[in-house]
């Protein structure tokens, strides 16, 4: 694969993450104080938009997997067809509609519609990597630098979204009162005055946010169409059959180094989310850092882009295993910051934690497509599998994703709460998952192996 090639497939997914990291940043703020929906009704779209989202994914597996070969591919006219709806999808998630009465009902169907196109868009794009090339460091390349713009676009999308609305939230949501016979409290107040229409300053700067990133999304899918060339199973025979969804996903579930990735990977993502979904409400109640988390989230998103070539290289000299080892160097710093909260230490669990979340990006999306490569040397005359595992893989990770709304109250418990959340549990998490991938049965010369017979029967 040139660079160019690799670099074309990477910015094709970025724009996903973009609009991923503006909601996950600004959606929650952009509910309660623009449209002013309830705390309650917030989190309702918030947690049924997730939920949807999980759902289509093993639905979308399931008619990809049945999709014929066109001329530009199985898996591109996927991605280019659910393009344009997704654009629409996202900027009316960001519009405010004049009625207030049925505002939830809009957001929750603009939410969810989201959710679902940015699926269909996403698990044909990830099995994309099989069809790249049949060489498995080839592969392993392009994942490292779809990674390591999937990260950069994060950041972008949480920079570009911050810089553009930024106006519309002239004073912070939670204010400090003075104390009167009692110790200084949170109290939720209004910013700002509900905007009267959709062309209010707030709802159009909003509006503009969204108009972009919908401009992001249609400059990636077209890179993406010009810059990439899907190729056909280079294995499959013209005799061979796709293997029906259901019983795929069956063959599947009972693959034990398929199993075990999964399993692994999905308590340390969960751990990994953990700490990102903790860590604002973290320094402002628990750290007393209220003015530096949005640098200490820039410095975790830095320092993860720009530590994948590392783990790119890593990985290559000393296996993925081995590689899978720096997960857990954010745990001894977590539990540092935790129970010693200091600034300097801060912005330096912030650097290690980003270098652990590159790994845990890296790994699992280099690791699958061993896992497929295995899979199919076991069952060589099926085809049609790759969406499967896909599919089932990002259903898999998305189910332990929550929503926990900001605090402006905070008490001892909730304090309490989030060291456990920031400290506790993920390193728990963490130990867990890297145990149970010492079972993972993929070695370095187990891949070599399996490529060599892989290209005898190719």
């Amino acid at each position: 694969l040139s660079i160019c090639s690799k670099l074309c497939y990477a910015i094709g997914g970025a724009p996903n993450q973009v609009a991923g990291s503006a909601a996950a940043f600004f959606l929650q703020i952009y509910l309660l104080d623009i449209a002013h929906i309830t705390p309650f009704h917030a989190s309702l779209v918030l947690f049924i938009g997730k939920a949807s989202g999980a759902v289509t994914d093993p639905v979308a597996g399931f008619f990809i997997s049945k999709s014929r070969w066109t001329k530009i591919g199985r898996l591109m006219p996927w991605m280019l067809a659910c393009t344009p709806f997704t654009v629409v999808s996202y900027f009316f998630m960001w519009y405010l509609p004049p009625f207030v009465s049925g505002r939830v009902a809009w957001y929750l169907i603009f939410y969810c519609l989201f959710q679902a196109l940015t699926t269909l868009f996403q698990v044909p794009y990830s099995a994309l990597t099989m069809f790249l090339s049949t060489d498995q460091k080839e592969r392993d390349s392009a994942t490292a630098y779809r990674m390591t713009m999937e990260v950069l676009g994060t950041l972008i999308g949480a920079a570009l979204q911050g810089q553009i609305v930024a106006s519309a939230h002239v004073s912070h949501h939670c204010i400090v009162n003075p104390p009167v016979n009692t110790t200084d409290s949170w109290h939720d107040t209004p910013s700002f005055p509900d905007p009267s229409d959709p062309l209010s300053h707030q709802a159009k700067v909003y509006m503009i946010a969204a108009g972009v990133i919908g401009g992001v999304y249609l400059l990636g899918i077209v890179i993406l169409f010009l810059g990439v060339k899907e190729k056909d199973d280079p294995y499959a025979l013209n005799s061979d059959r796709a293997i029906p969804f259901c019983k795929g996903l069956g063959l599947t579930m009972k693959h034990g180094p398929y199993v075990k990735l999964t399993a692994s990977f999905l308590l340390i993502s969960t751990a990994v989310q953990l700490e990102q979904s903790n860590f604002v409400l973290f320094c402002t109640h628990a750290a007393d850092l209220r003015n530096h988390f949005q640098y200490l989230v820039v410095t975790i998103l830095v320092s993860a882009a720009v530590s994948i070539p590392f783990w790119q290289k890593f990985l290559q000299r000393f296996g993925k295993k081995c590689a899978a080892c720096g997960i857990s160097w954010m745990i001894p710093f977590a539990v540092m910051l935790v129970t010693i909260p200091n600034l300097i230490l801060a912005y330096f669990v912030a650097f290690v934690s980003g270098l652990s979340i590159a790994a845990s990006l890296l790994l699992p999306w280099s690791m699958l497509p061993d896992v497929v490569d295995n899979f199919r040397l076991q069952n060589p005359h099926g085809k049609g599998h790759e969406t499967i595992f896909y599919s089932s893989y990002v259903f898999f990770t998305k189910m332990f994703t929550g929503y926990k709304p900001g605090i402006c109250r905070q008490s001892n418990d909730v304090v309490l709460t989030l060291k456990i959340l920031i400290g506790a549990v993920p390193a728990i998490l963490i130990l867990v998952g890297l145990f149970i991938l010492l079972f993972y049965p993929i070695t370095e010369e187990s891949r070599k192996e399996t490529k060599l017979a892989l290209e005898v029967l190719r």
